[in-house]
C-alpha cells in the first residue's frame, strides 16, 4: 500500500472556494482584497489574520471563508492579479516599443523600470505584499512569470536592425532573467533602500546591456 502524498499548498487559482463569476461575488473578493491592503498599511503584517481581515472588509469570518481558507490564499490571490497585470503591461509595451521602432537601450530600460516597480518598489503596503509574495509563492508560479518575461526579452531583443546587440540566445535568456528576477528577490526580501533608486536601476541596466551588447 503506497503512502499517502504530502498535503501541498495551493496555487492562486485552486486556493478560492468560491469562483466570483457574478459581479455580487466580484465585488465581495475585491472588499477583502482592499481590506487586507488596509490592515497591512494600517497595522503591518503581523496583524494580518483572516479574522482581521473580515472585520476590516465588514463580513462575517464564514462570508471569507466561502472565498478563501486561509490569509495566504487571499495573498497568492492578489499577486497572481498583479503578476497578471504586469505581464500584460508588459506585453503592451512590447507592442508599442515595435510599432515606433524603439531602440534598444530604451526597452531595456523600459523593461527593467516595470520590473523593478512590479516586483520590487512601491509603498509600505505593495512592499509588503511584494516581500510575501516571494516569501509564500509557489515555484511553478515564479518560474512561469520568468518564462514570460523571459519571451518578453527575447522579442524585444530579436531586432535585426540593432547591430549593437547580439541574437539572444537560450542561454542568455536564462541568465539574464534569472539575474534580475533574482536581485530584485533579494532586494525585496532585504527591505534594501536600494530598490525604486535610480543607482539600483542603473545597475541592473548595466548588467542586462553587458550581456546582450554585441561585443559583449
Amino acid at each position: 500500500m503506497s503512502s499517502p502524498k504530502p498535503p501541498t499548498t495551493p496555487s492562486a487559482p485552486s486556493a478560492m472556494r468560491k469562483r466570483p463569476m457574478q459581479a455580487r461575488a466580484q465585488h465581495t473578493v475585491e472588499t477583502i482584497f482592499e481590506a487586507t491592503a488596509q490592515v497591512l498599511d494600517e497595522e503591518g503584517e503581523a496583524a494580518l489574520t483572516t479574522n482581521r481581515i473580515a472585520r476590516k472588509a465588514g463580513f462575517s469570518i464564514g462570508t471569507l471563508y466561502q472565498y478563501f481558507p486561509t490569509k495566504e490564499a487571499i495573498l497568492l490571490a492578489m499577486i497572481a492579479r498583479e503578476r497578471r497585470r504586469v505581464m500584460d503591461e508588459l506585453n503592451e509595451r512590447i507592442a508599442r516599443a515595435a510599432e515606433e521602432g524603439a531602440d534598444p537601450e530604451r526597452v531595456i530600460r523600459e523593461r527593467l523600470r516595470v520590473l523593478i516597480e512590479a516586483f520590487g518598489a512601491g509603498g509600505r503596503v505593495k512592499r509588503s505584499l511584494i516581500k510575501m509574495a516571494w516569501q509564500l509563492d509557489h515555484h511553478e508560479n515564479i518560474m512561469q512569470a520568468m518564462r514570460e518575461a523571459a519571451e518578453h526579452i527575447a522579442v524585444a531583443m530579436s531586432r535585426r536592425d540593432a547591430p549593437e546587440m547580439r541574437p539572444p540566445t537560450a542561454a542568455t535568456v536564462f541568465v539574464l532573467t534569472r539575474a534580475v528576477m533574482g536581485t530584485l528577490r533579494s532586494a525585496a526580501l532585504e527591505d534594501s533602500p536600494l530598490l525604486g533608486t535610480p543607482e539600483f536601476e542603473d545597475e541592473l541596466y548595466r548588467l542586462c546591456w553587458g550581456l546582450l551588447r554585441a561585443d559583449g
